[in-house]
Formats: structure tokens, C-alpha cells, sequence
């Protein structure tokens, strides 16, 4: 199909005006939108050429392209943002660099698009590096928690958003054009959240066109939404292109048929509401003695089947087999789907594109350049999927499968991931024989994508690709169990920082009930170490969906499980995370698992003597919760010295995953202590470590609301202290890691309480948070949040003055800590002081007096752990030295 640009002024003098204010030194950003034949693609070409010519207005900038692909290797992660800066360095005259970075013949940008990206952005090898180290150790432990995670990729995603504003400052403003952004991965759509924030000020516009009023998959409907938000904000305008006008309709017919008499181009306007593809079929089907007489398709269906009639039946075969591969096509690969010798089919290809019907030559993407192949594209997207629908389900299925062979034919290992990617999309469209290689295919890129690219938006659609493909094999074909064992697993591991208890997308399966046909299907598989691990999984979906208690039965499970199998990298890891949980129960329990598995550490050469990050990690979590553990046990020099040792570590090693939550501990610690600067200083040390890597995580939450609760004992401080417990909770809320939740939600209320000076509304407000925190508590069984939740609400009560309910809350908080003893992130003084303050408000000084005097063992017991000169600091901390001296008066600044 000939095409020719026809001017469409309005878009055309939006687009003129965006690149004036960029030439002044105002980035924008446009998007151009409307149906499939509109004309996006062509409106973006045109405007780029006469960027590309001297115009009067002078517009001095650099315009770099791209296209995101439908078709060979859809879910290319960073693939236009690869081409991009590759194209930018290029025109930055470098291009020798830009030839090493592909090396050998055949390389192609999406080759490895981790390994440019590192060569291209200053610094992202390193943090890629780490990165992926931390996240393997994640995928194959399931101990760490995945929040520890997305800061690297967020991190990941600030850099290269940086880099690319990084060198369009280096020269002329540049113009970002991304054609069919509709079909971008999510990795590249990250990047350019990002870099849409940043452009006000900036040398740089960017250009997208979105393809709608088609039938989106996830990916699409997600970019969308995405678009339709950057809207509301006002990051991007947005400009739809409808019909052609008639003026742009009869310049069209002029280029065409010249000849033509005039009404010609009046008619087709009226009849095809100006729409461009189906302006050029009539155009392409008029004849000199039509006249001003148009034959109107009754859809592009049609028109496409009117042609394809005049084709031999091999053609027909060819063309669908080609439409099967995508919009944009191999000729081997054809050939070899077909059954036709490969010559033959080069020539048939070769005739039916120089006639001008349906196709056109293309360059090959990069990983088939150096295949001995002819590379076509579809004259047009609507041309290709008209094609591709008119086969039978079936049929579609089996040409699916026969391409996905012939990409498969030959050497199979090290293939480029383009490559990969497109043989796992026509597996997954192939059918029940495909069923079993598309379960192993997708698993493998969704591993590959979450280690090897900190993609882990793409790594979830693979195994959820990888999950449907498994569940629909027969139970008994060979591997069937562990496969679909190992994706869930996965899937669940991926998306951990979102879970939030029975939460979950309609027509899904919950978290805990795909852990449990995980569970299952590992223990039908009979596979030990995988039974194991779905069980310790098992454990951590019970305590995000039903609670603490039931979850404690599965990890206990877990850890006999592991000791059965004598392996001690099983058993450690299932120790430590039982320990940890454990002690939100009952902090002996914990602390006494905790003790065991540093002692298997230690005794075992497997363990201690391994460098495997698994292990390491389970080792950081293990010795810091241990030493919190102590601390809440009252072994408060023990304490301080195991987590100063810890942190201290833990700076000196590159995988820093770990540091922010040991922080956080000893700071707990020094708060405790009295040592507030101290505690000020490596909370701020911790939010600076994570807030370099980018990103919401919930320890920087947790971190966040601590270090607001230091500042609201200063009242110069409290509007600051109130901002940051603010943005500690919204930060809590995005995350929603199950066990941090409560736990700053009872920071936020302290520190309303703290601040609220007698307001009315304050304390209310402070009554609600606490009385939230309940309401949850009792359904998870975090019983430490609860106790301290009943607390604060006596203290909200007492300071309205409503003695009997502010005793009647402090009691219910004396009862459940005596059920359960001292608990984790808990002061179990400060919960008997508070208590007995109510309690002699409405005069039961005896009672009172008796929980002052278990306060004041409490603290002796602790100031006993120290030494003289920590001793000293500690007993001046004012809740210690109120109960030290007997007293019942309010706590300064409360």
C-alpha cells in the first residue's frame, strides 16, 4: 500500500509549539492517540523530518526515535530505553563506543539489554551487580523480604532516567519520540514515569503515540491507565486524532490519482469519515472510469479478503503463517513453518512485496542479522491482525507451534533474549503440545528478568504465563508438580511486597490459597527441598492472610520438615525465619530458635564456611533479630553489642539489603536507652541508604515514623515531626508489609498524642489510629501491637479526662502482656507505668503501685546489663528515671 503524508494541522501546530518551548528552555510532553489507521505513526515521521530541515522559526534541537514492538520479542525489558540512549550517544559522535557495545555481528540492542545498559549508564553495572546478587538470594531462600528488593530496581530505573536527562543537557535540547508506546514493557514505562516528572525545567520533550478502541492484554491496559494518570496530573497533554479533513482528503487524492475529477475527494471524505486506511483501500481500488464513484468496503476485513482472493493458495499459506509469526516476519522462519524449501519461499515473498500487496522488505531485529533470511513487515498493523484473525482457533494454534520449532531448531543455548522471548510467545499461543516447554520457558525469563534485569514487573506476567501453563498439563506428565511449584512460588516471592491478607485482584486465586496448591503440588513431586520451601512460603501467606497463629503451626512445620531431610542450609533458613515469627508471639520461643540457629551457624561447615548469599542473608537476619530479641528480653548490653557488631558489618559488605532494617533495631535500642542523637543519627543513616537506591520501602517508613517520634519531644519540632510521620504512614500504606503496619500506625498515633497539647481532634484522631490497629490485630494475632495499641488508647482516654475507660484499657493491656510475657518492639515498663497512671487516677493506688513496682524490676534488671558509664545515660531517660524514683507524673512533652 502506497502511503503519503497528508498535513494534519492542529497536531502537526502542537507538536511546532512543544519544540518552540523547548528551544526556550520549557521540556513538555505530548501524546498522540486514537484507533489503529489514524495515522500516528505517519503525523510522528512527518514532524520528525521537518525537525530535520532548516525552518524559519530555527528550532535548534536533537530529535531521537523509537518504536516499541508488537511483535518479534514482545516484553523486551528496556528495550526502547536501550535504543534511546544508544541513538542519543550516536548522535553525541560516538560511535565507535557505540560499536564495541555490540561487539560480533548479529548482536542486536536487545541482545542483553542489562549489559548495555551497564556499559551506557555511569555507575549501573555496579548497582545492577548487587542487585542481582541480593535478588537471586531472595528467589532462592523465600526468607528475605521482597521489600528489600525494589528499592534496586527503583534505583536502577532513577539512574537511567538520569542518564538520559543527563546527556540532553550535554547539547541542543533533545525531542524523545516513542511510537506505539502501547506495546512498551513496564521497565522502559518506570523510566519514563520518572523522567516525565523531571521535565519541567529540563531540556527535554517527549513525544509518545498510543494505538486505542482495541482489545488490550494486561500489559496494555496497564500502559492505559498509566497514560490516563500522567493526564490527571497534568504531566502530559494529549491530542486524538480523528479523520482526516477535507482538504488533508483531497491532497491525498491529488498525490494518488491526479487525473481524478474533483468531486472524487469530496465523496470518499463522506463516505469514509476521513479515516486514512480505508481512504487509501478505496483510492487503491479506484479506476479512471469509476468517476467520482467510490466502492465503499464494508470493513477492512473484507477488503482484505476481496485481495487475498487473487493470490494462489501458497501465498495465501505464506501470509497467514507469516501473520502467525507477527506484524514483522522471518522468511526461514516461514519456510520452515510451512514445509517449503526456503528458496522458494524468499522468491514468493520477494514477488508478492514488489507488487505492492500486504508487504514490505524490513531490517531484521538484531539478534537475526546475521541469519541467512529475508526480513518482511505488514504494510500496515490493521493489514496484519485482519490476516492473522482469519484462521480457525486451531489453525492459529498450530502454525503457533510450528514457529515456535522453527525458532528453536539448532543450537539452544545462549540464545539472545529477543529470541527467547519470541519463541515463548508462540509457545504459549501453540496449544496443549506446547503446554509443557511454554511452563519451562516462561519460568526460565521470569527468573532471567527479575536476577538479571531487576525486572520484576515482566518477571510476573512470565510466571503467571508459566502458572496457567503448568495447571493445564495432566498431574501425570513427568515434572508437571514441580514446575508448577516452582512458578508459584516464584509468582509469590515476586509480588511479596504487595500482599495484603485476603486481598486479591477479582477472579484471582488469594496468596494463601496459591501457596497451599504450591504446598500441594511440591509434596505430590516429592521433591524434599522444594517441599520444604513451599512449606516455609505456606507459613509466610498464613501469617499475611489469617494471622500469627496459624502461620507459627506451618514455619514450625517448616523447620521439622527440614531437620527430617538432615540438610542444614534448609533447616537454617526455616530456624530463622520460625524464630523471627516466634517472638511476636512469645518472645522466649523466639528468642530460644534464634539462639539454636546460630549455634547450627556456627557448628556446621556447610553453613558457616559457605559464601552463599542465601546464607549470608539468613546470617545478617538472624543476628540482628537476635539482638533485638535480647534487648526486648531485657539483655540490654548483650544487645547493643551484638547489633553494633552487626551494622558494623554489615557497611563494610555490598550487599546492603539488610542495613536499613538492622538500623532500625539499633536504634530501638538507643532510643531505649536514652541515647537520643545517637539514635537520630543512624535513623537518618538508614532513610539516606535506601533513599539513594529510590523507591518506597517499608523499613524507610518504619525509619521514617521513629525518627518523627524523636522529634515530637522537642515542641519547636512538632510541625516537622508531625510532616514525617505523615509521610511514614502513606509510605506504610504503599508497601503494607504485614507486620510493619500496625506497628507504625502506633508510632503515628504516639506521636499525634505527643503533639496534641489537649486538642480535642488531635486526640481523637490518636483514639482512632490506636483503635484501627486493634481492629487488625485481632484478626493477625500481632499481639505486641495490640497490647501497645491498648495502651495508647488509655493514654488518649486519660488525657480527656475519661479516667474509668482510660483504666479500663490499661488493664486489658496489663492482662494480654501477662498472658504472653515481654514482647518484641515493646516496652513492657512503659505498658505497666501508663497502666498504673490510670489506674490511680480512679483511685486504686494499691494496683497501682503493684504494676510500678514490676516497672521499676523491669528497669533495674536492664540498667544491670550495662556497664557504668551506659548505666548512667540510661537511668536519666525520663520514662526510667520516673519509674526509678516512684513517681506518676506525665512524661515531658506527652
Amino acid at each position: 500500500m502506497q502511503t503519503v503524508f497528508v498535513d494534519r494541522v492542529e497536531p502537526m501546530e502542537e507538536l511546532r509549539s512543544m519544540a518552540l518551548a523547548l528551544g526556550s528552555g520549557r521540556g513538555g510532553a505530548l501524546l498522540v492517540d486514537g484507533v489503529s489507521g489514524m495515522g500516528k505513526s505517519s503525523l510522528l515521521g512527518e514532524f520528525v523530518r521537518r525537525l530535520g530541515q532548516a525552518e524559519p522559526d530555527g528550532v535548534n534541537c536533537r530529535v531521537v526515535t523509537t518504536h516499541c514492538h508488537p511483535a518479534i520479542g514482545p516484553g523486551l525489558r528496556y528495550g526502547p530505553v536501550v535504543d534511546l540512549l544508544l541513538k542519543l550517544g550516536a548522535q553525541a559522535q560516538q560511535p565507535g563506543r557505540v560499536r564495541r557495545l555490540f561487539g560480533g555481528a548479529g548482536r542486536g540492542v536487545s541482545t542483553a539489554a542489562p549489559e548495555l545498559l551497564s556499559a551506557l549508564v555511569p555507575g549501573l553495572g555496579a548497582a545492577l551487580t548487587v542487585g542481582r546478587e541480593v535478588t537471586e538470594a531472595a528467589l532462592n531462600s523465600g526468607s528475605m523480604p521482597f521489600d528489600s528488593l525494589l528499592p534496586f530496581q527503583q534505583g536502577a530505573v532513577a539512574q537511567i532516567a538520569d542518564s538520559l536527562l543527563e546527556q540532553a543537557r550535554s547539547g541542543p535540547p533533545v525531542i524523545f519520540v516513542i511510537d506505539d508506546v502501547q506495546n512498551i514493557d513496564p521497565s522502559s514505562l518506570q523510566v519514563l514515569d520518572r523522567l516525565l516528572r523531571a521535565l519541567p525545567g529540563e531540556p527535554v520533550a517527549l513525544v509518545l503515540s498510543h494505538a486505542t478502541g482495541e482489545a488490550m492484554d494486561d500489559g496494555a491496559a496497564s500502559v492505559e491507565q498509566l497514560l490516563r494518570r500522567w493526564e490527571s496530573e497534568s504531566l502530559i497533554r494529549s491530542h486524538s486524532l480523528n479523520g482526516l479533513p477535507q482538504d488533508a482528503v483531497a491532497e491525498l487524492v491529488r498525490s494518488r490519482h491526479p487525473l481524478a475529477p474533483p468531486a472524487l475527494s469530496a465523496r470518499l471524505n463522506l463516505l469514509t469519515a476521513g479515516h486514512p486506511i480505508f481512504v487509501q483501500l478505496c483510492l487503491d481500488e479506484w479506476q479512471p472510469d469509476n468517476g467520482d464513484q467510490v466502492i465503499l468496503p464494508e470493513s477492512l476485513s473484507r477488503v482484505v479478503e476481496d485481495r487475498m482472493r487473487r493470490l494462489d493458495d501458497g501465498d495465501r499459506d505464506l501470509l497467514v503463517t507469516a501473520a502467525t509469526q507477527g506484524a514483522v516476519f522471518l522468511s526461514r522462519t516461514v519456510a520452515e513453518a510451512v514445509g517449503v524449501a526456503h528458496k522458494d519461499v524468499m522468491e514468493r515473498l520477494h514477488r508478492i512485496a514488489r507488487a505492492r500487496q500486504f508487504i514490505t522488505r524490513a531490517d531484521p531485529p538484531g539478534w537475526a542479522q546475521a541469519e541467512a533470511s529475508d526480513c518482511y513487515r505488514f504494510e500496515h498493523q490493521a493489514l496484519w491482525k485482519v490476516l492473522y484473525a482469519q484462521q480457525s482457533p486451531q489453525q492459529r494454534r498450530s502454525r503457533h507451534a510450528r514457529i515456535a520449532a522453527a525458532l528453536s531448531a539448532g543450537e539452544s543455548r545462549d540464545l539472545p533474549l529477543e529470541r527467547r522471548l519470541e519463541i515463548a510467545h508462540h509457545l504459549d499461543q501453540g496449544g496443549y503440545e506446547c503446554l509443557a516447554a511454554s511452563a519451562r520457558a516462561h519460568y526460565a525469563l521470569a527468573r532471567s528478568a527479575a536476577i538479571d534485569g531487576l525486572s520484576f514487573a515482566e518477571a510476573e506476567r512470565h510466571c503467571e504465563t508459566a502458572i496457567h501453563a503448568a495447571r493445564s498439563l495432566p498431574r501425570s506428565e513427568p515434572g508437571r508438580d514441580r514446575q508448577l511449584a516452582e512458578a508459584i512460588e516464584l509468582l509469590l516471592s515476586l509480588t511479596e511486597v504487595r500482599w495484603r491478607g485476603q486481598h486479591r485482584p477479582e477472579g484471582e486465586p488469594g496468596i494463601d490459597a496459591l501457596a497451599a496448591e504450591a504446598e500441594q503440588a511440591a509434596a505430590r513431586s516429592r521433591a524434599p527441598e522444594l517441599i520444604a520451601r513451599t512449606t516455609l512460603l505456606r507459613g509466610k501467606t498464613l501469617l499475611a492472610t489469617e494471622g500469627l497463629v496459624p502461620a507459627l503451626d506451618k514455619l514450625q512445620q517448616a523447620v521439622a520438615i527440614a531437620e527430617e531431610q538432615d540438610d542444614p542450609v534448609a533447616l537454617f533458613v526455616a530456624r530463622v525465619e520460625y524464630g523471627r515469627q516466634a517472638s511476636k508471639r512469645k518472645l522466649t520461643d523466639g528468642l530460644e530458635q534464634l539462639l539454636e540457629a546460630e549455634r547450627l551457624y556456627a557448628s556446621e561447615p556447610r553453613l558457616g564456611g559457605s559464601g552463599d548469599p542465601v546464607l549470608q542473608h539468613a546470617r545478617n537476619l538472624n543476628e540482628m533479630q537476635l539482638g533485638i530479641t535480647l534487648f526486648d528480653h531485657g539483655r540490654l548490653g548483650e544487645a547493643l553489642g551484638r547489633l553494633r557488631r552487626c551494622t558494623d558489618r554489615l557497611r563494610d559488605e555490598p550487599l546492603h539489603a539488610e542495613l536499613p532494617i538492622a538500623l532500625n533495631y539499633l536504634a530501638q535500642i538507643q532510643i531505649g536507652l536514652g541515647t537520643h542523637p545517637a539514635a537520630e543519627s543512624v535513623l537518618e543513616e538508614a532513610r539516606e541508604a535506601e533513599s539513594a537506591r529510590g523507591g518506597d520501602s517499608g523499613w524507610h517508613a518504619y525509619n521514617t515514623a521513629l525518627l518523627a517520634l524523636l522529634r515530637a519531644r522537642d515542641p519547636e519540632r512538632r510541625d516537622e515531626s508531625l510532616a514525617l510521620i505523615e509521610d511514614a504512614w502513606l509510605e506504610t500504606e504503599r508497601t503494607w508489609l504485614i507486620n510493619l503496619v500496625p506497628i507504625v500506625r502506633n508510632v503515628y498515633a504516639q506521636v499525634v498524642l505527643m503533639t496534641a497539647h489537649g486538642d480535642p481532634e488531635a486526640l481523637e484522631r490518636a483514639y482512632r489510629l490506636a483503635t484501627d490497629t486493634i481492629v487488625e490485630t485481632r484478626r493477625t494475632g500481632m499481639v505486641r501491637s495490640e497490647i501497645a495499641a491498648l495502651s495508647l488508647l488509655g493514654q488518649v482516654r486519660l488525657a480527656q479526662a475519661d479516667t474509668a475507660s482510660a483504666a479500663n484499657f490499661a488493664r486489658q493491656a496489663v492482662q494480654l502482656l501477662e498472658r504472653t510475657g515481654d514482647m518484641p518492639a515493646l516496652r513492657s515498663e512503659e505498658v505497666l507505668y501508663h497502666a498504673a497512671r490510670a489506674l490511680k487516677a480512679i483511685g486504686a493506688g494499691q494496683e497501682a503501685l503493684t504494676l510500678l513496682e514490676q516497672a521499676r524490676e523491669k528497669v533495674a534488671r536492664k540498667a544491670g546489663s550495662l556497664d557504668e558509664e551506659t548505666r548512667r545515660v540510661f537511668m536519666r531517660e525520663p520514662l526510667n528515671r520516673l519509674i526509678a524514683l516512684g513517681e506518676l507524673g506525665e512524661l515531658g512533652g506527652e
